[in-house]
C-alpha cells in the first residue's frame, strides 16, 4: 500500500507533473508522446521509468513524488482500473488533491467519462476481479477516487479527435498555468499597479477573438513598464494556446544574429518547434507561415527600433484572438508600427511612492521613528514618483543609521545615485547631437519656460527645434505641460546636469 503522508503542503515543488498511467496500455505511445511535449516546454514531469532510482522501493518514491508535483495528468485507459498499482495511486492523488493542492488533469484514453464515474465497462470487470482478492475496504477507496476523478473537467479521446491535438492542448494548459504562476507578483511589484493593469486589460479587450491586437507601453526610463507588462502577461497568459515574453530586445537585437537567437525563442515558446534558422529572413518567412494558425500572446519588452517589431512578429502574421505588447521609451515608433492603443506608464502617486520605498528601505514589522519618517518623505520627494529610483534608494538605506540617511539624502541633490542615472541616460545617448544640445540646454537653463520663448531661442541657434523638441517628448525626456511651459522630471535633469559634469572637460564653460 502506499503510505497516507499528505498532511501539509512541501514549501518547494521538485516536479511540475506527476503522469499517472497504466504502463501496457500507453507507455509507448500517448504518455510517451506527451511526456516529451511537456519538457520540450521545460516542464519537469515525473514518470516512473525516467525518474525513478534503481534499487528504490517503487511504493514509497512514487507517493513522495506525487506529494512534490504541482500537477497530475490521470491517462484513464480501459485496463487502468486492473492494476492494483495504479488503483493506490490515483488513491493518493485524489488525497493530495484535497488536501495539498495539487491540481488534477484527467485524460480519458479511448474511453467515456461516465465508464469511469460509475466503473462500468472494463472498469467493472476489473472490479470484479479485485473484490475476489483486495480487501473491501481498500476497493471501496479505489472507486471513490475514480467517481471523484471523472467528474473533474479533462480531455477525452473518445470523442473523434487526434492524439496529437490533444497531447498540445494538454502541454500549453500546464505550460499558461505555470507561466501565470512564476514568482513575480511579490507585494512591492504589486505597488499602484491594479489600476494600470485594468487600463492595459481594457485596451487588450480578450473579449474580442476575432481580432489582434497590439499595445504599446511607453514611458521613461525606471517608470515600470517592464513591471506592468509583466504582471499582465502572467495574469492573462493561460487565455492563449501559446504565449512568449522576449525581454530586453534592445540589447538582444544589436546584431542579426542576436534577432536569429529571439526568433528561436519564440519558435519553442509559441510553435514548440527547434527550426534550423539560419538568417532573420529565413525566421521571418517561416513565422510569417506558422503563427496565423493560433492564438497567442507576445510581448516584446525594451524595443527601440521598428524594424526589432517587424522581425519578429511582423505586420500581418498573427492568427485571430492574438495580442501583441510592446514596452519602450520612443512613442514614435509605437505610432510608425500602428498599435491600437498606447499606455503611458504614469508615475507613483506621493502614498504609493512612500509605500514602495517603505518596503525596500525597512525590513517586515520595522516600526519607523518619527525622524525616519520625515527623511523617507524627503527622499520619495526626491525620486519625484519614479519606481526605479525608490528602489534602489531603499536598498541603499536599509540598515542604515540615521546620520548616514541625512547624509546620503543631502549628498544625492548633489551626485545623483549613478544606477539611477545610467538607466536614464541611455534615452539621452540615442539622441542626435543637435537633440543632444536642445535637452541640455532645457535641462541647464530652460526647465519650466515658456515654449514658445525657448522654441524661438533655439531656432536663432539653428538646432531645428521643431524635429528636436518632438523627439524629446516622444522619448519621455520633456514634456509640454500647463501654461505651455517645459518640463522635465527632476532625476532626467539631473541626468543632464551630470552628462556635463561628465562630459567636459571645463564644465564651467559649457
Amino acid at each position: 500500500m502506499m503510505p497516507s503522508s499528505a498532511s501539509s503542503t512541501p514549501k518547494i515543488w521538485v516536479h511540475d507533473v506527476f503522469l499517472s498511467f497504466r504502463g501496457e496500455d500507453t507507455r509507448n505511445s500517448f504518455t510517451d508522446h506527451l511526456y516529451h511535449a511537456l519538457n520540450q516546454r521545460g516542464i519537469d514531469t515525473f514518470r516512473d521509468d525516467e525518474k525513478l532510482k534503481r534499487g528504490t522501493f517503487i511504493g514509497p518514491e512514487l507517493s513522495k513524488a506525487i506529494e512534490e508535483s504541482r500537477f497530475a495528468v490521470v491517462i484513464l485507459s480501459k485496463e487502468y482500473a486492473s492494476s492494483t498499482w495504479c488503483m493506490d495511486e490515483l488513491a493518493h492523488i485524489v488525497e493530495c488533491m484535497k488536501k495539498r493542492e495539487l491540481q488534477v488533469f484527467p485524460v480519458f484514453y479511448h474511453v467515456k467519462p461516465s465508464e469511469v464515474r460509475n466503473q462500468t465497462g472494463s472498469f467493472s470487470q476489473a472490479f470484479a476481479k479485485h473484490e475476489e482478492k483486495t480487501v473491501l475496504g481498500e476497493v471501496g477507496k479505489w472507486r471513490k477516487a475514480l467517481t471523484e476523478i471523472a467528474i473533474i473537467s479533462g480531455w477525452d479521446l473518445d470523442k473523434a479527435r487526434g492524439e496529437s491535438e490533444v497531447i498540445q492542448e494538454i502541454a500549453n494548459k500546464i505550460s499558461n498555468i505555470l507561466t501565470s504562476m512564476t514568482p513575480s507578483d511579490s507585494d512591492d511589484r504589486l505597488i499602484g499597479m491594479d489600476s494600470r493593469i485594468e487600463k492595459m486589460e481594457a485596451f487588450l479587450d480578450l473579449k474580442k477573438h476575432d481580432d489582434v491586437r497590439t499595445i504599446g507601453i511607453w514611458g521613461m526610463g525606471g517608470i515600470g513598464k517592464t513591471t506592468l507588462a509583466q504582471l499582465v502577461f502572467n495574469n492573462i497568459c493561460n487565455q492563449f494556446q501559446a504565449s512568449c515574453f522576449l525581454g530586453n530586445v534592445k540589447d538582444k537585437s544589436k546584431n542579426y544574429d542576436l534577432v536569429v537567437s529571439l526568433q528561436k525563442v519564440l519558435f519553442k515558446k509559441l510553435l514548440y518547434s527547434g527550426d534550423d534558422i539560419h538568417n532573420v529572413h529565413m525566421g521571418m518567412n517561416s513565422l510569417s507561415r506558422r503563427l496565423p494558425s493560433k492564438k497567442v500572446l507576445i510581448v516584446l519588452d525594451d524595443v527601440d527600433h521598428q524594424k526589432q517589431i517587424e522581425d519578429l512578429v511582423g505586420m500581418d502574421w498573427l492568427g485571430p484572438g492574438s495580442r501583441i505588447i510592446i514596452t519602450t521609451r520612443n512613442e514614435h515608433l509605437l505610432k510608425a508600427y500602428g498599435v491600437h492603443h498606447i499606455y503611458e506608464v504614469e508615475k507613483l502617486n506621493d502614498e504609493e511612492a512612500f509605500q514602495l520605498f517603505c518596503k525596500k528601505a525597512f525590513k517586515k514589522g520595522h516600526k519607523m521613528a518619527d525622524d525616519y519618517t520625515n527623511l523617507s518623505k524627503g527622499v520619495v520627494k526626491y525620486a519625484s514618483g519614479l519606481p526605479l529610483a525608490l528602489e534602489v534608494l531603499g536598498y541603499a538605506l536599509s540598515g542604515r543609521e540615521l546620520g548616514e540617511w541625512e547624509s546620503e539624502l543631502a549628498k544625492l541633490k548633489e551626485h545623483p545615485d549613478d544606477n539611477i542615472i545610467n538607466v536614464l541616460r541611455i534615452s539621452y545617448d540615442g539622441l542626435d547631437k543637435t537633440e543632444k544640445q536642445i535637452f541640455l540646454d532645457i535641462a541647464c537653463f530652460f526647465k519650466g519656460e515658456d515654449h514658445d520663448h525657448v522654441f524661438n531661442i533655439l531656432d536663432a541657434c539653428d538646432f531645428y527645434p521643431e524635429s528636436g523638441i518632438r523627439v524629446l517628448k516622444e522619448k519621455c525626456l520633456v514634456k509640454v505641460i500647463e501654461g505651455n511651459r517645459l518640463w522635465m522630471h527632476d532625476l532626467v535633469q539631473q541626468m543632464g546636469w551630470s552628462v556635463v559634469l561628465r562630459d567636459s572637460l571645463d564644465p564651467g564653460k559649457k
